[in-house]
């Protein structure tokens, strides 16, 4: 696993398109490399926000759409269509606006759907074995080594759906776990488990707000991943951690280069 690199800019504006450049930038070289692209996207404010950017993008348009897999970190296990789940969002900030294959976009379960139903749990067994199916020989294991995981941070140190302390973030063997009493509604969601994150070649931290401040110091200054979820959050070959200002405001500035845009 890499050390985290640190990417400070002005505004939570200014990261989100930076962030967007990046990701575009990530995907074209991965499908000039091996014919596709995988991406785990999330939600809240700033991942929506880098959808949103990522939308109004002109250079969105060197992606190939159709050789692109996405999938999630994590969902709230609520009806489908409902406004508060991230697929919903995503949809609506960039994936209805791009020509994307519909086989390709991974969705995390419902709550209602399929033969999981209202249980959480088997709707985290049955992205699990989605996500096994998808994986190849190379992978080494039971998740597609993603080409880039999004997460971002919340206040708590949270990221995904695994909150500190709780049942999710100590899982060591499941890729995909069903999480129940989540501190922040909805308390039911399906999460991705550090694992499963873990193996993505790059896992990019996004965190902007004075909000996210304390939680940024706390998972950088060497917690441990149980109290701070986001301090177990490492790619492969790259962790990148992108910030605004007053998300970094409680950083030494020798932790992330002065030339930060």
């Amino acid at each position: 696993m890499t050390a985290p690199q640190i990417v400070v800019h002005r505004d939570k504006e200014l990261m989100a398109q930076a962030a967007a450049a990046r990701l575009i930038t990530r995907i074209v070289d991965a499908q000039a490399a091996r014919g596709s692209a995988s991406v785990v996207l999330t939600g809240g404010r700033n991942g929506n926000g880098l959808l949103a950017a990522l939308a109004a993008a002109p250079a969105r348009d060197a992606v190939d759409w159709s050789r692109l897999d996405l999938w999630w970190g994590d969902e709230r296990f609520l009806p489908e269509g409902n406004p508060e789940r991230n697929v919903t969002q995503a949809r609506e900030a960039l994936l209805d606006a791009v020509p994307l294959d519909p086989a390709r976009v991974h969705a995390m379960p419902a709550s209602g759907g399929g033969d999981w139903g209202s249980d959480a749990d088997a709707a985290a067994a049955a992205y699990a074995a989605e996500l096994a199916a998808a994986a190849r020989p190379e992978d080494h294991g039971p998740v597609p080594s993603f080409d880039v995981l999004l997460l971002g941070v919340g206040p708590d140190t949270h990221v995904a759906s695994l909150f500190p302390e709780h049942p999710g973030v100590r899982e060591t063997d499941r890729a995909v776990v069903g999480v129940h009493g989540a501190p922040k509604p909805p308390p039911t969601r399906v999460s991705l488990t550090l694992p499963a994150i873990r193996a993505a070649r790059e896992v990019w931290l996004l965190a902007a707000g004075a909000d996210k401040a304390k939680a940024v110091t706390i998972a950088l200054s060497g917690a441990g991943e149980i109290q701070a979820p986001a301090a177990g959050a490492r790619g492969r070959s790259r962790t990148l951690w992108l910030l605004d200002r007053a998300a970094a405001a409680g950083l030494p500035p020798q932790l992330y280069p002065p030339a930060s845009a």
